[in-house]
């Protein structure tokens, strides 16, 4: 890609392989910007050599021996110029007060940002590397390390004097330095180790890999993850690094720690930088220059990767070929990564490029989504993130999403989704109405349209309703069943409903429509011709809704044509509106229907229409035979005469039976049932109910020339009549079918007659010689008395004060006490006394009595 001078803020797309973004649907996990301002002028003259990152500030390094201080953005707010020649390392502690400097030519340099006081000094050989305590500004802390042939480690003491002391030599030149807590870690030609300075020991040696890599050319990287996490990366190697407490127990001669090793695994191409983020690493890279995998011209191209460490690889998460300035002169020694741990930036340093790269934010989220037209996505993400996006609306969003929808054809989902996009803004509905209107599909989003309290102009919806009518009747319909009345003119809509009417009268659709639009403008009476018309089976829920009885009395007919229950059931429930005298003169000319109403009216009460039973018995006998003979036997207001009149024209005989029983001429009622119905059964039922002697002598006699009756006789009379009466009056010589079997029955009636009298006289014998005992032990029982009972008769206390003189009590079994001289004299029976109380209820013998003497 084509270097971008311009300054400002760039996309990320600017400093990444564009190839790769655009054939990969994964959303790239960093965005970039080139670092511009100040550091531009700075390196269109000079080139950077190192820099280091504080939350607050940067400071960069040249290799023209001058030192900067720039804000986030690049400006320039310090320089300083150290010395001629390149520098090596900028060095801060935590406040960011104080820095350490060193360069090429042995100069190191430590001070504070606020104050000229520090540390001078020239060295006869290069420094590569300088590290302030963290806690340097504190004055318990004023410790450093410097890094050339030797590592030293320089202390004030309490004399304000600087103290040197060796840590370490004899393994080449010191190439890096990390300072973390107590911990110091640094690399050499031999491999990386780690000192611990509260204890002033050495506690590990991670040796390098590859040693015929040169140090100078492929540099170490080395990270402090946190406190005790260290990350080592060297050619294409990649280490991480624990330091654990050693167990006391096993300590003898060793530091009081150990490192452990949890994750090494190579890598494709050579390591320029690592910074953690989160649990997982970035990592800047030098592509190897003789791979085959690499176009030519991508070749030294950097690249950005995340990875995931296990314990022996690593999964790669992104990546990025970064196109940054001069990249094709560049080596591996020439890129440095720096990071902030304040805030996920990290700052790839070339010697004439400074990229910052950081984590994508939702807005950046949301850019890439809408660029990949994943516009539902980007939505949900707006909606759920809608605090935090600043570039972003989420309304523009949903629109931007519409649009869409409406440019593929969707337009169901695009009028669906305008019902959660356009929320509470009228005016953004009506727009999007007339552009419905104009691509011709008003119809998606009638169904979507505001209908509560929020609701567009009348003329929005009568607009959509007359689309509908010109095109749709069942979707008109469908609308003005879900709309409130209120939306619209309900006088237009009905004019052009009764217009369209015109052309085709008999539409159904059309006219229950109009008739809802009736009732919306509670026309009801026309409402309800119309569904008359069409028997519309809402005619009766509009009725009862609206109390629309008067307007149904001359209308009973109608309604009875249509639904001859739930008329009858409706006009039952309401008799206060509509009488049952005016029910009866509408239907007078409909009798089938005025029997449905009459009967159902008898049913529910068998005295409200007493008033035509007699009409009614003519009714049950032309439309409703099964139920005459039930409603003879119910009506007390039914005139009997007339019953009996049209039962015998008509030549109804068991009804006739009944009327003539009821009347009390049950000899013909019996003479009717042997001659007309020759049913000896009924006959022999018809006595038995009537339970007359002279009846089962006349049935006796009728059917005493008759075999099979005889037959009948003898199987049912046992129970009622001594069949002795009959066995007698049989001529001798008469053939009687299953004789032998009638006579065995007789017998086994009589026996089971006599054993049902016998043990019901045992079980009589036995409960009154049960409640006699019971009698018995009762009366036997002993009653109190005390100084609260009194004589019923003088009222006084029944026992004496003084208990040591005679005297004499009366007790009833009924509870009742008596001083013996408060008694009167013996009835007729001698020595029996009775309860002057009860004995005025009950004459005769009283209950047995106690005497108490003393």
């Amino acid at each position: 890609m084509a270097e971008v001078e311009e300054q400002g803020r760039k996309a990320s797309e600017e400093y990444t392989d564009d190839s790769e973004e655009e054939d990969s649907e994964e959303e790239p996990k960093l965005k970039y910007e080139r670092l511009s301002n100040g550091v531009t002028e700075i390196l269109q003259n000079d080139a950077a050599s190192c820099m280091t990152v504080h939350d607050k500030f940067l400071a960069l390094g040249t290799h023209f021996g001058k030192v900067f201080l720039l804000d986030i953005q690049g400006n320039v707010t310090q320089k300083f110029e150290i010395t001629s020649v390149k520098i090596n390392q900028i060095s801060l502690d935590e406040s960011g007060e104080h820095v350490g400097i060193c360069s090429e030519d042995g100069k190191v340099q430590v001070f504070g940002l606020y104050t000229r006081e520090g540390f001078h000094e020239n060295f006869d050989c290069p420094i590569k590397v300088v590290a302030l305590h963290p806690q340097f500004t504190r004055s318990n802390y004023k410790q450093f390390v410097t890094g050339g042939n030797k590592l030293l480690l320089y202390e004030r003491n309490w004399l304000n004097r600087w103290k040197m002391s060796v840590l370490h030599e004899g393994e080449g030149t010191i190439m890096n330095i990390q300072w973390r807590a107590n911990l110091i870690a640094w690399a050499n030609n031999v491999g990386v180790k780690i000192y611990d300075i509260s204890t002033k020991q050495r506690i590990t040696n991670v040796l390098k890999d590859n040693i015929s890599l040169r140090a100078d050319m492929y540099p170490y990287s080395l990270c402090w993850k946190d406190n005790t996490t260290l990350i080592v990366g060297w050619g294409t190697s990649i280490k991480i690094c624990v330091v654990k407490e050693r167990n006391p127990t096993e300590m003898r001669d060793l530091p009081s720690r150990y490192v452990e090793i949890v994750s090494a695994f190579e890598t494709e191409f050579f390591i320029s930088g690592l910074a953690p983020l989160a649990d997982q690493l970035v990592t800047l890279f030098f592509v190897k220059e003789n791979s085959d995998q690499m176009e030519e011209e991508f070749r030294a191209r950097p690249r950005l990767d995340i990875i995931q460490p296990l314990p022996e690889s690593c999964e790669e998460i992104s990546s990025d070929a970064l196109t940054v300035r001069n990249f094709q002169h560049n080596k591996c020694r020439d890129y440095r990564l720096e990071h902030s741990e304040g805030e996920s930036l990290f700052y790839i340093i070339s010697p004439k490029d400074i990229v910052v790269a950081k984590e994508r934010d939702q807005d950046d989220h949301i850019d890439w989504l809408l660029e990949k037209k994943k516009y539902e996505e980007a939505l949900m993400a707006a909606e759920i993130s809608f605090k935090n996006i600043k570039k972003h609306d989420v309304q523009k969003i949903g629109m931007a999403y519409i649009n869409h929808l409406v440019e593929k054809g969707d337009y169901d989902s695009a009028a669906r989704k305008c019902q959660k996009v356009l929320g509470k803004n009228m005016d953004l509905w009506e727009n999007e109405v007339y552009r419905f209107k104009t691509i011709g599909q008003l119809k998606a989003i009638s169904q979507y349209l505001p209908r509560g309290d929020l609701r567009l102009r009348p003329a929005i919806y009568e607009m959509i309703l007359h689309e509908f009518l010109k095109t749709d009747y069942e979707g008109f319909a469908t609308l003005i069943r879900e709309w409130p009345g209120e939306l619209y003119n309900n006088m237009a809509i009905v004019q052009a409903v009764t217009d369209h009417l015109k052309k085709d009268p008999t539409n159904s659709t059309l006219l229950t429509t109009l008739a809802e639009l009736y009732t919306y403008d509670q026309r009801y009476d026309r409402a309800l011709e119309i569904y008359l018309r069409l028997r519309h089976k809402d005619v009766y829920q509009l009725i009862h809704k609206h109390n629309l009885f008067a307007s149904i009395e001359d209308k009973i007919v109608l309604l009875m044509d249509f639904d001859k229950e739930k008329a009858v059931d409706m006009l039952l429930d309401n008799e206060d509106k509509i009488s049952i005298d005016r029910v009866v003169e509408e239907l007078a000319g409909r009798p089938e229907l005025l029997h449905v109403y009459l009967h159902k009216l008898f049913k529910r009460d068998h005295h409200k229409g007493q008033k035509y039973h007699e009409r009614q018995i003519g009714l049950y006998a032309e439309y409703d035979r099964p139920n005459l003979l039930p409603f003879l036997r119910d009506s007390t207001h039914c005139p009997l005469e007339k019953a009996l009149e049209i039962c015998q024209q008509r030549n109804f005989v068991e009804e006739t039976v009944f009327l003539l029983s009821r009347m009390g001429n049950c000899r013909r009622a019996l003479q009717m049932i042997m001659e007309e119905l020759e049913d000896v059964d009924k006959a022999i039922e018809f006595a038995k109910e009537q339970d007359d002697a002279e009846l089962w002598e006349d049935l006796i006699s009728y059917s005493i020339d008759k075999p099979p009756f005889i037959t009948g006789l003898l199987n049912n009379i046992g129970t009622h009549i001594d069949p002795i009466l009959l066995i007698h009056r049989i001529k001798e010589g008469m053939e009687i079918p299953n004789l032998r079997d009638s006579l065995v029955k007789i017998l086994q009636d009589y026996n089971l007659q006599i054993l049902l009298r016998e043990g019901c006289k045992k079980i009589l014998v036995a409960d009154s010689l049960s409640l006699l005992q019971k009698m018995h032990r009762t009366q036997m029982r002993g009653v109190r008395v005390d100084e609260e009972n009194i004589c019923e008769s003088c009222h006084a206390t029944i026992l004496p004060s003084d208990m040591a003189k005679p005297f004499n009590v009366a007790v009833f079994h009924c509870r009742h006490m008596f001083h013996k001289e408060c008694l009167p004299s013996p009835g007729t029976i001698p020595g029996v006394l009775f309860c002057n109380i009860c004995s005025a209820k009950r004459r005769g013998p009283g209950s047995g009595i106690l005497e108490m003497k003393k």
